[in-house]
């Protein structure tokens, strides 16, 4: 970021910055949480993750407020103006993982304590696991200023649909090989579907991220494989 004649300036937008990183710690802390306090039936520990939702949304006015005041008062001009915009942008993808996060939570509860199938449990793992790791890179990378890397991060997304797809038909062989499960494995599907969801947010921070360094925007279309409409219509 370019230094400014005006010193007050550099630390309002830097200020903006530091929220958008605190948001992005957030929201990375409550995936981890959810998914851990879904696993392991932890009804606490999912409590707790409802009760971060109110901080990342109190983090998220905070920025927009900030950003706000900013444009009115400095009239930021090209790059600057684009940090800002940009940042009202990614903080509103955070807030909403955020809240992907807490349904999570939600649902620990009325999966209950009936044990998630050994197979299953490792499924949904690895997909929270390649979720968190995009939540994390894409903020490094926004901070590094990599815009390329940003390129490849958001491509990958197509892992996690994939990932996605894989869980969504193993929560369908369960229901169907016993009725029993019909209600956790519901709950469960729904899970899966906000981490797939918290996916494209990441992708969405981005291209946002992106937009920003080089002032330029990635491509509409970008690799979608969730496949699980086509397995619902062949089964």
């Amino acid at each position: 970021m370019v230094g400014h004649t005006v010193t007050s300036f550099d630390e309002e937008l830097e200020h903006v910055d530091r929220l958008i990183r605190e948001m992005a710690d957030l929201s990375g802390s409550m995936t981890a949480a959810s998914t851990q306090a879904l696993l392991g039936s932890d009804n606490a520990l999912a409590q707790r993750v409802v009760s971060d939702d109110a901080i990342m949304d109190a983090k998220q006015r905070e920025l927009d407020e900030r950003a706000i005041t900013l444009i009115a008062k400095r009239q930021p001009m090209a790059q600057d103006l684009r940090a800002v915009v940009g940042a009202i942008r990614m903080a509103s993808d955070l807030e909403r993982i955020g809240d992907l996060a807490k349904n999570i939570a939600k649902r620990v509860g009325a999966v209950g304590q009936s044990a998630t199938p050994r197979g299953l449990s490792h499924s949904i793992n690895t997909m929270a696991m390649m979720v968190l790791d995009q939540v994390k890179a894409v903020i490094d990378r926004y901070v590094a200023r990599e815009a390329e890397e940003l390129v490849r991060l958001r491509d990958e997304d197509e892992k996690i649909d994939i990932q996605y797809t894989a869980v969504f038909r193993e929560l369908l062989t369960y229901m169907m090989e016993d009725p029993r499960n019909i209600t956790a494995c519901t709950h469960l599907l729904f899970c899966a579907k906000n981490l797939e969801r918290i996916g494209d947010h990441v992708t969405n921070i981005a291209e946002n991220a992106y937009y920003v360094m080089t002032g330029e925007q990635l491509p509409v279309q970008r690799p979608k494989l969730d496949e699980t409409q086509m397995t619902v219509a062949t089964n």
